[in-house]
């Protein structure tokens, strides 16, 4: 199971927010591509990297940092998110070198660009879907759809798409625990990798969804966490690769 660092990009700085707050803003870095570097250095497989000013507005706000970070680390895996809303943005984040481009909104609003988007980039698309009190948000987390987690992650599956990242955004940035019934219940229902987000808080965390890499999960988000270091980051890992079950393999 990988344990992914998130650097979330706020007017080109490294923060977290509160349930997706804007107001509740907490500043770990004004150099992003070094935060990036430092958890290369301490080991992480993979970085998950958001422009939450672009979730907000529907268009990229951060790119450039995005593109310093991504080219700074040309070996290590970098999923990238936040107002991805076109063919183009997803071009433009593949050709700066990320591995992996995630696609928020327009999953939940427009199903089939997620289905163009997985024939035109194969291998390369990931989902995510956040949930509030049971209902998918949109457009950086300021707006509530009809549609629930399960109600869009089965139909997606089968578009192709190559993980779902799923996010209770009641605990998120709370370190309030993660939600991990919720998490078996979306492994469960797919028949696509399960990324977990929201509420990572410690070594607890880390050993309940160890035991859901059997079911589908492939890793799980970090943010304020280690930021704040209720959870040691190079630990976790180590603990997440003691109890990988036999045959099992993260990458």
């Amino acid at each position: 199971m990988l344990i992914i660092p998130a650097i979330d990009l706020r007017k080109g700085r490294c923060v977290r927010l509160s349930q997706g707050d804007m107001q509740s803003e907490t500043v770990y870095s004004k150099d992003p591509v070094r935060m990036a570097r430092h958890w290369a250095a301490a080991g992480a497989r993979r970085l998950h990297v958001i422009d939450l000013d672009g979730a907000v507005h529907g268009t990229p706000k951060n790119a450039e940092v995005i593109h310093a970070i991504v080219e700074s680390l040309p070996e290590l895996p970098v999923q990238v998110g936040g107002g991805v809303r076109s063919a183009e943005i997803i071009q433009a984040y593949l050709e700066a070198g990320a591995h992996y481009v995630i696609i928020g909104t327009r999953a939940v609003t427009t199903p089939h660009f997620i289905t163009d988007a997985c024939v035109e980039f194969p291998g390369r698309i990931i989902v995510s879907l956040d949930s509030r009190d049971g209902r998918l948000a949109t457009e950086g987390w300021s707006k509530l759809s009809r549609h629930t987690v399960l109600d869009v992650a089965v139909q997606l599956a089968k578009e192709g798409v190559e993980a779902i990242i799923f996010t209770d955004i009641n605990r998120d940035g709370m370190l309030k625990r993660i939600n991990v019934e919720a998490t078996l219940e979306l492994c469960r229902s797919v028949h696509v990798p399960v990324v977990a987000a929201g509420g990572l808080t410690d070594l607890k965390d880390v050993k309940e969804l160890s035991a859901l890499v059997k079911e589908g999960l492939l890793g799980a988000v970090a943010g304020r966490s280690i930021y704040e270091k209720t959870l040691d980051f190079a630990a976790a890992q180590r603990l997440a690769d003691s109890l990988d079950p036999p045959g099992e393999a993260s990458a």
